[in-house]
């Protein structure tokens, strides 16, 4: 399910954004202290989608949550299209926005930081991937992520025009790789059968329907049968859970994927030398 952000009314989903409208904190009033506010609803609402999932927001659970009705949340959020506006900014204030580095020039370094830290935003909150970039939020903490991605690639030295294509092909490259975790991580409480299950059937059924696969795809059994996969880098953590083989084999697709882009950044620094 793809959801676009910015379906809500503009000038209040920018407002309740950057906060623009909010009245002055009172200090030690009189009387009872509200019981809900922007972000009690906001963070009830990112609790339920971490737990549940997209599907599962509605103003109604976010209310249940916070033990109060839908129609008290559309005092303070007017609907669950600015609602999901917030959620989807709130989050974005998770990322570091800077990556100290014993020399900064070392970009490589703080990049690879960088895309690692993304890359585990996204596994932490999933349905954020749902989210289409097609049209940006347009939030203080969405800007400030884009913010730290344009700075830390202006130490490779790159004219402007470049870097607005680098950042455009890190972003959906590290939103790929982190999909590519979550849905392994999905896949077997969704289906009700363990990876290992699921590929012993089908690949002993495939060997007997196919008894030709090597001779129909050639390049692929090749590349099968030319060694073995490089192990996943993050094995071998002392007291650590094994990582299951899907996700093992995409974090280190995303790893060795992440250190060719970074090689064609170096290369064209080299070019323009």
């Amino acid at each position: 399910m793809v959801v676009f952000a910015g379906q809500g009314d503009p000038r209040r989903s920018l407002s309740l954004l950057w906060r623009a409208d909010a009245p002055p904190p009172t200090r030690g009033g009189p009387g009872p202290k509200p019981r809900l506010s922007v972000d009690a609803i906001v963070a009830a609402a990112v609790a339920l989608a971490d737990e549940e999932g997209m599907g599962a927001l509605s103003m109604r659970a976010v209310g249940d949550r916070l033990g109060r009705t839908a129609m008290a949340l559309y005092t303070y959020v007017p609907g669950k299209s600015e609602l999901l506006d917030l959620m989807y900014d709130a989050v974005h204030a998770e990322l570091p926005t800077a990556y100290p580095e014993s020399d900064p020039a070392d970009w490589r370094a703080a990049l690879t930081a960088w895309a690692g830290e993304v890359l585990e935003f996204h596994v932490r909150h999933p349905w954020v991937l749902q989210v289409s970039q097609a049209r940006p939020v347009l939030g203080p903490h969405e800007y400030a992520g884009l913010d730290t991605l344009v700075t830390l690639l202006r130490a490779t030295g790159l004219e402007a025009g470049v870097l607005r294509r680098l950042v455009g092909t890190l972003f959906p490259f590290v939103r790929g790789s982190a999909q590519a975790v979550a849905d392994a991580r999905l896949a077997a409480a969704a289906t009700g059968s363990s990876d290992e299950e699921w590929w012993a059937v089908r690949s002993a059924a495939l060997l007997e329907l196919v008894p030709d696969f090597a001779e129909r795809f050639p390049a692929v059994s090749g590349l099968e049968a030319e060694g073995p996969v490089e192990p996943y880098q993050g094995e071998g953590t002392e007291g650590a859970e094994p990582v299951p083989y899907p996700e093992r084999e995409a974090r280190e697709t995303f790893r060795v994927g992440l250190g060719v882009l970074l090689d064609g950044i170096e290369a064209a620094r080299v070019g323009r030398t």
